[in-house]
């Protein structure tokens, strides 16, 4: 078990190294000053010869990456001298002073994601922490009505496989997994928050939560996550259920499900006792694989349906040419994608016993 994990996560490190990697020189060949970006139209020559030098961008890139490195190392190095990139200034990292080797320090800290170049003094960091709980509240949703639905659905269509009904769950299956989710989110804000407002009192746009009419507080507003959750949901659940009935089938047709028929046992006992869990392997990898993607594909969802998570942010950043932003939010996706598979992996050896952990 311990090697397995260890394994793992070395498998993750590089792994993140690699998308580090791609997102550090991909966004530093994108044409135009980093400085400029950050000063806008305020910029002159003295400024902007200040923040290359606070930033480190007047620096080569092979060291400017190296910077990144270290910024977003939990153990990295630090300069005692005044006025470096590098130099350890409060405020700037959270740090555990560990070594001091000379004019060079070592310390123990938060990976550092940087400063946006729009919102001045905030940091990339506390703008995913205000945005990802929205993120993560609406995919958690998504994939939820996705398996409950899609696990029900599928079950439906195996044992009434054939039928009209079969027929009808499996065509709008491939509806769901045809149609973009834009395209599903323009169209159910159009007809559930606009053309039948009055009977759903759903609105086309809204996030989780909302600022009161005297603008005094905020308040959560459920109702708004029903339409981007269900849009987000629909492809997954097209794949839940596609996935539950051929698995099921595939599962009806082994000696210990006719062993059990011949026992007396009913469908609904044999689906509980025996099948489902069987039938669950192919599921847990398409959910795994959804959710982490989820967290990606929100994007055009959140900003049709005004949410205000971190797909809207990275829309926004895009806009602005916010590079911090940017790097920080496909960082944070990429990593949630890794220790989603890494969590899936332990679940298979539950699922299925012929699957071991140290194997």
């Amino acid at each position: 078990m311990i090697s397995y994990l260890i394994e793992k996560i070395g498998y993750a490190l590089l792994t993140l190294l690699g998308v580090v990697t791609v997102i550090f020189f991909l966004f530093t060949i994108v044409p135009g000053d980093p400085a400029q970006m950050m000063l806008g139209q305020n910029e002159d020559p003295s400024q902007l010869q200040i923040i290359r030098k606070k930033y480190g961008f007047d620096q080569p890139v092979t060291k400017q990456y190296l910077y990144y490195l270290n910024d977003l190392s939990i153990f990295s190095f630090h300069s005692k001298e005044y006025g470096s990139y590098t130099t350890l200034t409060e405020g700037k990292y959270t740090a555990a002073p560990l070594l001091t080797i000379g004019n060079t320090i070592a310390v123990l800290k938060f990976p550092y994601l940087r400063e946006s170049f729009q919102k001045t003094g905030k940091s990339v960091t506390q703008i995913i922490k205000e945005t990802l709980p929205n993120t993560m509240a609406l995919a958690i949703s998504a994939i939820t009505i996705a398996i409950l639905l899609g696990i029900l659905l599928g079950i439906i269509s195996a044992q009434m496989r054939d039928t009209w009904v079969d027929k009808l769950i499996q065509i709008v299956s491939t509806l769901g997994m045809s149609v973009p989710s834009f395209f599903s989110a323009i169209l159910f804000a159009w007809l559930f928050g606009y053309i039948l407002h009055k009977y759903t009192h759903l609105n086309m746009t809204g996030s989780l939560y909302e600022v009161d009419d005297f603008g005094e507080g905020t308040y959560i507003q459920w109702k708004n996550l029903i339409l981007p959750a269900f849009v987000l949901g629909i492809r997954p659940l097209a794949v839940v259920i596609q996935l539950m009935r051929n698995s099921l089938l595939e599962v009806y047709n082994q000696e210990y499900i006719r062993t059990a028929r011949a026992k007396g046992l009913t469908a609904y006992q044999i689906i509980r006792r025996h099948a489902l869990k069987n039938a669950l392997n192919p599921v847990v990898t398409a959910v795994s694989g959804w959710f982490a993607s989820m967290l990606a594909g929100a994007i055009f969802v959140e900003y049709i349906f005004g949410w205000n998570g971190l797909g809207k942010e990275i829309i926004d950043a895009l806009n602005t040419k916010d590079l911090p932003v940017i790097m920080g939010a496909v960082l944070v996706i990429a990593t949630l994608f890794v220790l989603i598979n890494i969590a899936v992996d332990i679940i298979y050896g539950w699922l299925d016993p012929k699957i071991r952990l140290g194997s």
